[in-house]
């Protein structure tokens, strides 16, 4: 299975609308990406929790359609 970078970006644009997001695919697959939140909704969470937030915002994607996400949370001033 897997997610084209669009339907991505649209999962996690719905939870974090202000969010600078940047998606690679490592592979050339559609399986494993490389994504990058940049959100001020991470102000005051550890990295554990923003990660959790991005997680979530997949609505089950990540580990079914979505095989492989390296990802890195930033919070933006």
């Amino acid at each position: 299975m897997s997610m084209k970078p669009d339907e991505i970006m649209h999962l996690i644009r719905q939870d974090f609308p202000d969010a600078d997001i940047s998606i690679k695919d490592l592979m050339g697959d559609q399986n494993h990406y490389a994504v990058v939140v940049k959100s001020k909704a991470f102000s005051g969470k550890t990295r554990v929790q923003q990660h959790q937030m991005v997680y979530k915002s997949l609505r089950g994607h990540m580990g079914t359609t979505l095989h492989a996400m390296a990802l890195e949370t930033v919070i933006m001033e």
